[in-house]
């Protein structure tokens, strides 16, 4: 039992660590002359397609049985799948505009606005926990993003694409925690980044036709596609049920730390004190909100 909860940990910070260099691998493929339509596109189109591969040596379905309309799951994950490729092409624009390390903490806000949709969907006031840790992650987001120094420019535009990313995210979020949850992880996973993909041709297809680079594939589009589509929903996946939501959505928060750990060493941003008390601040919020929900369902399961 124990040796599961390590092995689902562990699958888990991999799965967040891929994440967290997603952001400083986009950044890196601007530098070499690449634009967003040419990054997104690549990394949906190979992740589609490198997971169509993998579900072909899948060993049968998991719930062959269940009598479910396998149609119309198919048609709400790749509806959902269009909030996931949004994500993407928002976030993406907000690294172009402003550092990496303030943009994973513009999409780290769709951690409170879980807990807004939460309690709007449920027609229910938040805890107080719950309210205090929104609290706390504002707190950190002023520091870690460093509006508050005069000596910090930061882009409005940057700042609303990011903001924009963490509302699709959160989307996403809600889709992949309640929608069609009976459906094997790894089709689930197919069909939302299919429906991630569809979006993006939608959002980019004038691109496509006027000087699109196809050399992006072979090098940084399929750099992104393997951090960004293909190993998190695997890694997730097989460690969410081993670790728990709890622990899970904990070990999730590493991304944050990685993401400006890389942008520091390879991009070379300039991360302050403060920008670092913030991230601390934000990840102990995560901890708070769900450390109670895990000793809860610890204490019902004795």
């Amino acid at each position: 039992m124990k040796n599961d909860k390590l092995k689902g940990a562990l699958l888990i910070t991999f799965g967040a660590g891929c994440y967290g260099m997603l952001g400083t691998y986009v950044k890196m493929a601007y530098l070499a002359g690449f634009n967003t339509a040419e990054v997104t596109i690549s990394q949906f189109s190979l992740g589609v397609t490198g997971l169509f591969i993998l579900t072909l040596f899948q060993k049968g379905s998991q719930n062959a049985s269940a009598p479910v309309p396998a149609i119309r799951s198919k048609m709400r994950l790749t509806i959902a799948g269009t909030s996931l490729g949004l994500t993407s092409v928002f976030y993406y624009l907000s690294v172009k505009y402003i550092p990496v390390s303030v943009a994973i903490v513009l999409l780290a806000q769709s951690v409170w606005m879980g807990v807004l949709l939460e309690s709007i969907v449920r027609r229910k006031v938040p805890a107080a926990g719950r309210l205090l840790s929104v609290t706390v992650i504002m707190a950190g987001t002023l520091l870690a993003t460093a509006v508050l120094k005069q000596s910090v420019s930061l882009s409005w535009k940057g700042f609303a694409f990011g903001i924009a990313g963490a509302l699709c995210y959160t989307a996403t979020m809600y889709s992949t925690n309640h929608l069609d949850t009976h459906f094997p992880p790894l089709k689930r996973s197919l069909y939302m980044i299919a429906g991630g993909l569809i979006i993006i041709l939608c959002v980019f297809h004038a691109f496509i036709n006027t000087g699109f680079s196809w050399k992006i594939f072979p090098g940084w589009g399929l750099l992104v596609s393997l951090f960004g589509t293909v190993l998190p929903p695997l890694l997730f996946t097989r460690g969410m049920p081993l670790a728990g939501m709890g622990l899970g959505a904990i070990l999730a928060s590493i991304e944050i730390p990685v993401s400006i750990i890389m942008a520091k060493i390879l991009l070379h941003e300039q991360v302050i004190t403060s920008q670092w008390i913030g991230v601390g601040l934000i990840m102990g919020a995560v901890v708070l909100m769900n450390i109670p929900r895990r000793n809860i369902s610890n204490s019902n399961s004795k």
